[in-house]
């Protein structure tokens, strides 16, 4: 119904945005990836519209990639959109797709409010679907696991938490061509 909303952004919080679209003031919730990706004061975000017996419900997108694994995570028996808000506010859309498809239960069960049967849901649900029609680059998936994992458990022992060692690996893999030592990853990551 509402593709997206374009306009001058009124107020910013890490949950939730208002943008003034022609005098009407837009409430568009949003994930802390959006949160992080919003820099200028005119902006454009990809909405999807939540509509229940009770309410309506604008939900922003920076990228057309993160809008798509929300529908996708809310097509699941048992996760609602502010689930897949609070999932999409934890882990980049790499990092879920990447979880999703290894089944790390463990992974998916760190973000609050899901539990070991919903993980399993999800990655059963998703795991044949996910990654489909994203416009992602799919570097992080091209390249050898074990080359990642090893890069992971050497930042993880320089003293990093998973999380931003994760986070860095991923900014290193997505501009990253070609194939890729675990050296090459620790020393990018680093710098």
């Amino acid at each position: 119904m509402i593709a997206h909303i374009k306009g001058k952004l009124v107020e910013k919080t890490p949950t939730y945005v208002v943008i003034d679209c022609n005098g009407v003031g837009y409430k568009l919730n949003i994930s802390l990836q959006t949160y992080t990706s919003i820099e200028d004061e005119n902006c454009k975000l990809l909405t999807h519209l939540s509509v229940k017996e009770d309410s309506h419900t604008l939900y922003g997108f920076f990228t057309a990639d993160e809008r798509e694994l929300f529908r996708q995570l809310i097509s699941v028996s048992g996760v609602g959109p502010n689930t897949a808000r609070m999932i999409l506010s934890t882990y980049s859309a790499l990092e879920i797709i990447s979880y999703i498809i290894s089944a790390d239960v463990s992974a998916i069960q760190n973000v609050k409010g899901i539990g070991a049967k919903t993980a399993q849901r999800i990655i059963i649900d998703l795991k044949d679907k996910v990654g489909k029609g994203l416009e992602t680059s799919d570097l992080l998936f091209t390249q050898d696991n074990t080359v990642r994992d090893e890069a992971l458990s050497a930042l993880l022992a320089l003293g990093f938490t998973k999380k931003v060692a994760e986070k860095k690996l991923e900014q290193v893999l997505k501009n990253y061509v070609g194939d890729v030592t675990v050296e090459d990853l620790v020393r990018k990551s680093l710098g």
